[in-house]
């Protein structure tokens, strides 16, 4: 009895262990762009809901993230966006004690970030994922919502 009492307890505790999962693996999955804060002209931050993007991490390490511009916006250009889009890949690394993932870019629609490591602050709260540039020159920040 005593024997499967402590087989029962170990078995439950396992079962515990086994749905706790790390900050990285709550990355894994597909995220929809919900929102972007990024300062205006004016110096303002302002939000901006009318993109559209994906961000993917997989398991193995892998990212990919796109971004679509509207219409309007099709001629925006920076060392981020080219015409409108943006999107990018390669692998990522979690630092979960500084709350960072940071992205090494293998390949870019803008040449100048291949072979860049673009760390960001992130943010997990129920089924969103806000990210921000560590950099202090680059005040934005975009908001995912899990699919």
């Amino acid at each position: 009895m005593k024997a499967l009492l402590c087989s029962t307890l170990a078995v439950v505790a396992l079962s515990g262990l086994a749905r706790a999962q790390s900050t990285r693996e709550k990355l894994v999955g597909a995220w929809r762009l919900v929102s972007m804060e990024e300062p205006g002209a004016d110096g303002k931050v302002n939000r901006i809901a009318n993109r559209e993007g994906i961000l993917i991490y997989t398991r193995d390490g892998h990212m990919s993230v796109q971004l679509m511009y509207p219409k309007p916006d099709s001629g925006v250009s920076n060392d981020y966006v080219l015409n409108g889009y943006e999107a990018s890949f390669g692998r990522y690394d979690v630092n979960e004690g500084a709350h960072t993932v940071t992205h090494h870019v293998e390949g870019s629609v803008t040449r100048g970030l291949i072979g860049k490591d673009l760390p960001r602050l992130f943010q997990l709260s129920g089924r969103h994922l806000i990210i921000k540039s560590v950099r202090p020159d680059e005040q934005w920040s975009v908001t995912w919502e899990h699919y």
